[in-house]
Parts: structure tokens; C-alpha cells; sequence
């Protein structure tokens, strides 16, 4: 773009980055009018932010990116302003503004022009704290949000509704053009005007990075920094990059971006899957004769059903069933010379416990051995299994059908559940959970980069344990992919941040690492999934299925499926559960003798059926 007028370029990461900025403005000045730049940054993701400006600033290549040798030049994010013509701009007037308010400060960029009468009428505030420095619409604009942040007692942008903060916005699209971006320091909102002139782009890159620059008439942004390099990152722009996948914003569009990740988006048809979780609505089949909860509230003594699978309604009065299942698991094995001896532990049977019933299961091996059942100490139906004659061939077989019953959806009103990251834990608690709680074995540095990772997701959420918990749940649905073979068991959680790729246990392993640093419990869950046709990964049908068993306070263990970022329900059948892969793998075994090549293929089929 050769002839300038106004350009905000507006950068959410996952975590502190330092991205390199360069701002191209024209060699001569149009008229008698200057040009210039401006950018913002929180330093190392303090409270208190910096800004940078030049208001008479002209001349290709505006090497923004030497800020990059400051020490301090890192952030979440960045804020950046290239205006055009104006008269009269000195320091004080050119963007971004930063205002302290509510213990941070505060950022704000706007491109176009509002009538600066009738937002002084919109401003009742006339406290000094919101009165602005300079003499533009744009600052009063921003005085204008502060003060309508200040009536509702928030203290940051997470604390006003999303809805309401839109509705501040929509007043000021109708003084004008109010294409603008506000921040606190964690919460990024943009808002695209109706009246706007020019467009507005928006696109979230991941990891890894392919290319690192990104170009355009106006600017170049790289993010080539080696601590970034596992950086994902929202950016907003009114000039299109050369490079990613852009978005245009539609007229009246509010994003709300925290983390890296788009949080709430005002437009109903929008693509990424949104930061909300709702409890997925059971199969709906009335069951007669049992004992409701309904029925336990009207009892003339509070009484509340013990067994799980009695209450037959939720509180809203929806009925809920069991679904059947009817699970088929075949794994074979072939060897190119005898084995003469081995022994086997299997792992096969489903788990029985309140809300899965196991109606019936019948196993049988190939080969005759001495055979011993078990518990094991992380409560799975084990079989011990030695085999003392010859073989080639080895076939194991288990058919199950098993009941899975609806459950209420989780009250998470209750105030023991209302959880904070950090948990505390009683320090018979933490020696309980302490086989959960112990992260990989892993280079100091990978765990302090996949700590840096996890705590992204903690910010993001105002450090509310649920809420984070089911963002790293989607996050990793939605920006890794699931790729069959691409990796081994001795694949690591950090090979898979790097990779971005991987399949279900490979999933489950990260999360629970990135759990397991942020203290939280997390356990390894072997089982199967019914795909159905409703699952874009129908692949985990045909074989088990892995996810992650996280400890919540007040609640017990629930599952999380991050390989189809939902959290468990009716669709999965769970068999064995441990620390990791190896506690809770199908099938094991050591050839003490003999054995040479060996060839394993695994089938598995899930049917439901339909009572």
C-alpha cells in the first residue's frame, strides 16, 4: 500500500513471544501532513505496559524489530499503529494510548473517525482519572470504554459480559468508523465498525511455523525468536499477509482473544470452535418404574440415591437411559520360528463400576496355559497367563457387551467445585495422588518450556481449573493433528508439542503432562470409543482408544478426550486405567525362549444395540 492511511496491527500469543516488527511508511510525505508509528507491549507479561512511539516518523523499513535486543521486549501482547495523514498529531495523540486503571494498564488503537460532539455526550464521566490527555476521538473513545468498565465494578476485560462489552462498541459505531482494539494485558478485543473504510483480517497461526515471516504493503512481522518457536498466536490486521489463512472481519464483528485462542466471537457463523462447553443432551427414552430424583426431593426427609444408575431425569426434568454396546477385540500374534515359553499379563475386560455395567464378557487364547485373575493395584481386571508349549501362532480374544448409564451433568455451582488453579493439597491427599501428580522424565529445559505452555492455558482462563482443563481438551483437537504411525511408545509429550502431531495416546500423554505441571492429578485411560457417525476420527473405532482421567475436588475422576476434544461420555467404554501407556496396556508379555519375527495385527469392532 503506497499511499497510507491507517493501519493497526494487534498480536495475542500463547505465551511471552518477541516478535520482529518492521513498519514501511512512505520516503516522502503526502502533503504537509506527518505519518508515523506507534507500539505497545507488556514487558515479560508484566502489568504495566511500554509504548513506542514517532509521530513524525517517514521512510521504508522502520526497524522496529531492534526493540527485539531489549531484554524486555517480550510479551503476550502487542499492540501497533501506523497512522496516515493528520494534522497537528504530536506525542500525546498518536496511538496506541495506554492508561493505567484497576491496578494495569490499559491499551487502545482505533482507525477512522467518530463525531467527537456527540461522543462528548456519550462520555458522562468527567472524574480526571478519565480525561484525556489529547485531543482526538479516538482517546475520548477509549476514556469513554474505561468509564463504562468502571460502572460495572470489573477490573478487567474477563470480568464485563461479552455481550455488554459489544453493545459499548455498537454506540460508538454509530458516532462513525470505530474499527478498535482494547486490551488489558491478558484480554484482546477487536471490534469491526459498520461504517469502516478499510478492511480487517484476522487469522491464528500454530506451530510450526511455515514460513516465519509475514509480509505486507504496510508491514513485515517474523517470528523467528528460537524461544518462539512453539508459539501460537492470533493476529488482526487491516492489511492481508501474504502468508496463513485470513479471515475478513464482518461489519459489526467483535473478537475476544485471550491466549492466542479466540475466546467469543460475535458473529454466529464463525468457524473455530468456541471456548464454551455445554453438557452434551443423553439419548432421550423413558424408563418406568424407577426411582427419580424428582421423586427423592418430594420425600418428606432429604434423601439423595446412592446408586447412580437409579436416577433416571436430570433436574430439568430430561430422562436418562444406559446405551448398549457390544465391544469385539481380536489381537493377533505371528512368529517366524516357536516360542517355547512366555508369560502374559491382559488387560481386556471392561471396567465395572456404577455408571458402566459389564452384562457379560467371555475371553479365550489360542493356547492353553496356566491362567490367574487378578485386581491389579490401579483396580483393573488383570489376567496372569503362562504358556508352557510351543507356538507360532498366538490369537486372544475378548467379546464384551457392556451398559453405559447417563449421568446428571456435573453441578459445577457448588462452591467446592468453584476450583482455582493453584489446587492445595492435604498432604495425605498429595502422598495419594503422588503416582498422578509426577510429571515425565524429561530434560529440565523441555519441562520448563511445556510448563510455559501449560500456564498459557491457566491465564487464559483467569486460573479457573475447569475451564482450563477443557481448553487444553480443545486446543489439542483443534491444533494438533492426528496422524496413524507417526509416532512410537517411546514418543515423548514434548516431541509431540514439537510435532503437533501424533495419534490418541500421544494426545493423552501430553495432557497429562501438561496437567500433571500444573499439579493437577491426571491418570492414563485405556478403552474403546464408539465412532458411530458422528466422529470425523472414525479410525478409533477399529482399534482401543486412549484419553486422560483428570482428579476434580468434590467430583472424582472425569474423563477428557483431547483426540476428539470432548470430554467423556455414553460413547466410551472404558477398560484399564494407570499412571501411562504401560499400566494400562491390552496386552503385555515376555518370550522367555525362542520366538524370532514377530508379526501383531489388532481388530476391533463396536456395535451399539439398540434395545
Amino acid at each position: 500500500m503506497n499511499n497510507i492511511t491507517s493501519d493497526i496491527l494487534a498480536l495475542s500469543f500463547d505465551s511471552i513471544s518477541s516478535p520482529s516488527i518492521k513498519v514501511n511508511l512512505p520516503e516522502k510525505l503526502q502533503g504537509t501532513h506527518p505519518l508515523g508509528w506507534g507500539i505497545a507491549w507488556y514487558p515479560n507479561d508484566n502489568q504495566a505496559a511500554i509504548v513506542k512511539k514517532d509521530p513524525v516518523a517517514h521512510g521504508k523499513n522502520v526497524q522496529l524489530d531492534a526493540l527485539a535486543d531489549w531484554n524486555n521486549f517480550r510479551s503476550t501482547v502487542f499492540f501497533c499503529k501506523a497512522k496516515g495523514a493528520a494534522s497537528g498529531y504530536t506525542h500525546h495523540e498518536t496511538q496506541p494510548f495506554s492508561r493505567s486503571f484497576a491496578g494495569q494498564d490499559w491499551l487502545f488503537m482505533h482507525n477512522g473517525d467518530l463525531d467527537k460532539a456527540e461522543l462528548a455526550k456519550l462520555h458522562k464521566d468527567k472524574s480526571r482519572f478519565l480525561e484525556p490527555l489529547g485531543q482526538t476521538d479516538s482517546e475520548l473513545a477509549f476514556c469513554y470504554l474505561l468509564g463504562k468498565v468502571m460502572e460495572t465494578d470489573a477490573r478487567k476485560l474477563s470480568d464485563v459480559p461479552n455481550e455488554l462489552l459489544l453493545s459499548w462498541f455498537e454506540q460508538l459505531d454509530a458516532l462513525g468508523s470505530a474499527d478498535m482494539c482494547i486490551s488489558d494485558g491478558t484480554t484482546l478485543a477487536c471490534f469491526y465498525g459498520t461504517k469502516s473504510e478499510r478492511k480487517l483480517y484476522y487469522s491464528r497461526i500454530a506451530p510450526p511455523y511455515n514460513p516465519t515471516s509475514f509480509n505486507s504493503d504496510t508491514c513485515s512481522l517474523n517470528i523467528n525468536d528460537p524461544r518462539d518457536a512453539y508459539r501460537t498466536a492470533l493476529i488482526i490486521s487491516s492489511s492481508e499477509f501474504n502468508a496463513g489463512s485470513w479471515l475478513e472481519m464482518q461489519a459489526g464483528q467483535l473478537l475476544i482473544a485471550r491466549r492466542g485462542t479466540i475466546v467469543w466471537n460475535s458473529q454466529p457463523n464463525y468457524q473455530q470452535p468456541m471456548l464454551s462447553f455445554l453438557p452434551k443432551t443423553p439419548v432421550i427414552q423413558d424408563k418406568k418404574g424407577k426411582f427419580t430424583q424428582t421423586q427423592a426431593e418430594q420425600a418428606q426427609f432429604h434423601q439423595s440415591i446412592v446408586n447412580i444408575r437409579s436416577i433416571t431425569e436430570t433436574e430439568g426434568g430430561q430422562p436418562l437411559t444406559y446405551r448398549v454396546f457390544e465391544v469385539n477385540h481380536t489381537t493377533k500374534y505371528n512368529y517366524s520360528s516357536p516360542v517355547e515359553h512366555s508369560i502374559h499379563t491382559f488387560r481386556l475386560q471392561p471396567l465395572e463400576d456404577p455408571i458402566q455395567e459389564v452384562v457379560n464378557a467371555t475371553f479365550s487364547v489360542s493356547s492353553h496355559a496356566e491362567e490367574v485373575r487378578y485386581e491389579d493395584v490401579f483396580g483393573n481386571q488383570s489376567i496372569h497367563y503362562s504358556i508352557n508349549q510351543p507356538y507360532t501362532d498366538l490369537s486372544i480374544q475378548i467379546s464384551s457387551r457392556v451398559k453405559i448409564y447417563a449421568t446428571p451433568p456435573d453441578n459445577y455451582s457448588i462452591a467446592q467445585r468453584r476450583t482455582s488453579i493453584p489446587l492445595v493439597w492435604m498432604p495425605w491427599q498429595r502422598q495419594m495422588m503422588m503416582p498422578y501428580l509426577l510429571p515425565p522424565e524429561l530434560p529440565e529445559t523441555q519441562l520448563l518450556e511445556l510448563t510455559e505452555y501449560a500456564m498459557s492455558f491457566v491465564k487464559r482462563n483467569d486460573y479457573r481449573l475447569i475451564e482450563t482443563l477443557k481448553d487444553i481438551n480443545l486446543s489439542i483437537y483443534t491444533d494438533y493433528r492426528y496422524v496413524s504411525g507417526s509416532t512410537s511408545l517411546n514418543t515423548t509429550p514434548f516431541e509431540i508439542y514439537m510435532s503437533r502431531q501424533g495419534v490418541c495416546q500421544d494426545f493423552a500423554n501430553l495432557f497429562i503432562c501438561l496437567a500433571r505441571l500444573l499439579s493437577i492429578p491426571a491418570r492414563y485411560r485405556m478403552g474403546y470409543i464408539y465412532t458411530g457417525v458422528n466422529y470425523a476420527n472414525k479410525i478409533q473405532s477399529d482399534a482401543s482408544h486412549a484419553w486422560v482421567e483428570i482428579y476434580l475436588p468434590y467430583l472424582g475422576w472425569r474423563g477428557f478426550d483431547p483426540t476428539n476434544g470432548c470430554m467423556v461420555g455414553q460413547d466410551h467404554i472404558r477398560v484399564a486405567c494407570g499412571r501411562n501407556y504401560m499400566d494400562a496396556t491390552p496386552t503385555l508379555g515376555t518370550i522367555f525362549k525362542g520366538g524370532g519375527n514377530e508379526t501383531l495385527t489388532v481388530e476391533v469392532k463396536v456395535r451399539e444395540i439398540l434395545e
